[in-house]
C-alpha cells in the first residue's frame, strides 16, 4: 500500500497544491511554519478520517474559504507488477464528506482504505498528558485495522451522548429511570467490544520482542457493566454524565529496574517498576514512545497483511544516534514520508536513495 499523489485545496495554508511521492521514501524539507506537517496531517486524515492535530474540522479549512478538500491516489500492490488504485477524498465543510473513487461513503466505510503510522514530536505527550490523548491514540490505531471496532466506537459515542442528555432530563425534568435501560444495554454491548480490542493491542505491545527490555504498558480499564452503571446511577444523574466505561480508560508506561530479574517481567505488572510519567527521565519517555510506535507498526502489518505508510514529522533532531539508527532500520520496509527542517538531520548517505521535495 502506498500513496502516489496528494492534492490539497483550501487546506490549512494551501490554496491549491499537488504533491507526488516515491513508492519508497520521500523527504519533505523546508523551514518551520511552511506547511510540512499539514501534508502529513492530510495523509493521516485519508487513513483515519480524523486529524491527529485538530479538534474541529473548521480549523483545517484555509482562512477565508468555505470548503476544504484533500484527495489522494492510493496504490495497492507494486507499480512494477500492476496495482489496484483508489482515489480517496475528504471534503471539509461544517461537516465532512467522504468519497472513494468519487462515490460517497459513510465514515465507517471510508476508514481503513489507507493505513498510516505517524511519529511526531508531540508524541511525548502520550506519556505525560491527559488520558483522553491516550484513548484517542488507541482509537487511531484500531479504527484503521478493525471494522468491528469502528462500528462499536461510533455506536458507543453516539449512545453516550444520548444517554447523557437523558440523564440531564431525568435530573431536571423528572423523567423515569426506566428509559435508561436501552442506552445502558447499548453502552455495555459496544463498550465491551472496545475494551476487548484495546486489551488485544496492548497485550500485543507487551509481547513484542523487547528492543529495550524493561518497558511495559499497563492498561487501566474502566469496566462497563449493568452492575456498575446501577452502582453509579445516582452520581451520574446528579452530574448528567456517564461515569464508567471505555471513555474513561487510560494506560501508562512502566519501566523496570535494570537489575531486576527478567523472569518477573512476565507478570501482569512489573514489581519494583516506575511509572515513567512521574519518575522517568525524558530519555526514558522518548524510548517508551519509540517502542510503542514500532509495536504499532508491526501490529497494523500483522492485522492487515501489508505494511502501513510510515510518517515521520521532524523527529530526527529529537533522537540520539542510537535511536535514529533503530528507526533507519525499518524505514525501507514500507513507504515512508519524512519531514525535516534540515537534510543533515536525515543523513547525507541516506539522501541519495530517496526523493526530496523542497518547500520554499
Amino acid at each position: 500500500m502506498f500513496i502516489s499523489s496528494l492534492t490539497l485545496q483550501n487546506f490549512r495554508n494551501y490554496t491549491k497544491s499537488d504533491f507526488s511521492f516515491d513508492q519508497g521514501t520521500t523527504v519533505i524539507v523546508g523551514p518551520n511554519t511552511i506547511g510540512k506537517t499539514n501534508i502529513l496531517e492530510a495523509i493521516f486524515m485519508l487513513a483515519c478520517a480524523k486529524s491527529f492535530r485538530a479538534e474541529k474540522d473548521l480549523e483545517m479549512i484555509k482562512f477565508g474559504a468555505e470548503v476544504g478538500r484533500m484527495m489522494g491516489e492510493i496504490g495497492i500492490g507494486n507499480v512494477l507488477t500492476g496495482e489496484e488504485k483508489l482515489k480517496l477524498e475528504i471534503v471539509l465543510t461544517p461537516g465532512k464528506r467522504y468519497l472513494v473513487n468519487g462515490v460517497p461513503k459513510r465514515q465507517i466505510d471510508f476508514m481503513g482504505n489507507l493505513r498510516a503510522v505517524v511519529f511526531e514530536p508531540t508524541d511525548l505527550e502520550l506519556v505525560t498528558d491527559s488520558p483522553s490523548l491516550r484513548r484517542k491514540y488507541l482509537d487511531f490505531v484500531l479504527i484503521q485495522v478493525d471494522r468491528e471496532y469502528r462500528r462499536a466506537l461510533l455506536s458507543y459515542e453516539k449512545g453516550m451522548r444520548q444517554r447523557n442528555r437523558l440523564l440531564e432530563r431525568i435530573r431536571d425534568e423528572g423523567l423515569t429511570l426506566g428509559q435508561l435501560h436501552f442506552w445502558n444495554e447499548l453502552l455495555v454491548k459496544n463498550g465491551r467490544v472496545l475494551t476487548l480490542k484495546r486489551k488485544e493491542f496492548i497485550n500485543y505491545v507487551n509481547h513484542e520482542p523487547q528492543l529495550f527490555g524493561r518497558l511495559q504498558v499497563i492498561y487501566d480499564e474502566s469496566e462497563i457493566s449493568q452492575e456498575r452503571l446501577l452502582k453509579y446511577q445516582n452520581q451520574e444523574i446528579a452530574c448528567a454524565q456517564t461515569l464508567v466505561g471505555p471513555h474513561r480508560d487510560d494506560f501508562k508506561f512502566e519501566i523496570r529496574n535494570p537489575l531486576f530479574d527478567r523472569k518477573l517481567a512476565q507478570s501482569k505488572q512489573f514489581e519494583n517498576a516506575r511509572d515513567i510519567s512521574l519518575f522517568g527521565s525524558r530519555g526514558e519517555q522518548r524510548l517508551a514512545i519509540l517502542w510503542l510506535k514500532m509495536s504499532e507498526l508491526e501490529f497494523v502489518t500483522e492485522k492487515c497483511g501489508e505494511r502501513p505508510l510510515l510518517l515521520f514529522d521532524d523527529i530526527f533532531s529529537e533522537l540520539d544516534e542510537n535511536h535514529r539508527k533503530q528507526i533507519m532500520e525499518v524505514i525501507h520496509k514500507q513507504q515512508t514520508i519524512i519531514t525535516t527542517t534540515d537534510l543533515d538531520h536525515v543523513g547525507k548517505d541516506f539522501l541519495g536513495k530517496v526523493k526530496v521535495i523542497e518547500l520554499k
